[in-house]
């Protein structure tokens, strides 16, 4: 006698989580935050190469400026203000990239969510993140509350 291969409906919210995480049920539900996560996939990525771009982009310019100057360089007059113009013009430049390689790690951290089924959940009070603060910050990990520090409770 062949088995059954209907799902037997789930009895608790767990059930319904471990059927969901292993596709056995799906629902209408469902079905939208799996385009929710495919969007938000395709915008943290997009962002990612966009911040990576940047960062080497800056850093190449630090470097370029770094060879451009020549020892004993370094002008004192009315023009250039007291100081090396370019040095201030590099530091600013591998700031920048440092900004954006952070930008790259965080979205790197939420790619990793996605993949072990957290994004979207506050990494304080555990509380899910509303999609509107995902779509506006797609790497956001804080819950509005959470990173206004108890501001909005008053």
């Amino acid at each position: 006698m062949p088995k059954s291969t209907k799902a037997a409906p789930p009895t608790s919210g767990t059930a319904k989580a471990s059927s969901r995480a292993s596709g056995a049920v799906k629902t209408a539900g469902d079905d939208a935050a799996d385009r929710f996560l495919v969007e938000q996939r395709a915008l943290l990525v997009a962002e990612r190469a966009e911040y990576l771009e940047q960062s080497e982009s800056l850093r190449m310019d630090a470097e370029q400026l770094a060879e451009d100057m020549e020892p004993g360089d370094i002008q004192f007059d009315e023009e250039s203000g007291e100081g090396d113009t370019l040095n201030v013009e590099r530091e600013r430049d591998l700031a920048l990239s440092a900004q954006a390689r952070a930008a790259v790690d965080e979205i790197d951290r939420a790619l990793a969510k996605m993949d072990a089924g957290t994004y979207g959940v506050c990494e304080r009070c555990g509380n899910p993140i509303p999609k509107a603060r995902l779509k506006a910050l797609p790497y956001a990990s804080l819950c509005v509350a959470c990173k206004s520090g108890g501001l909005s409770r008053r």
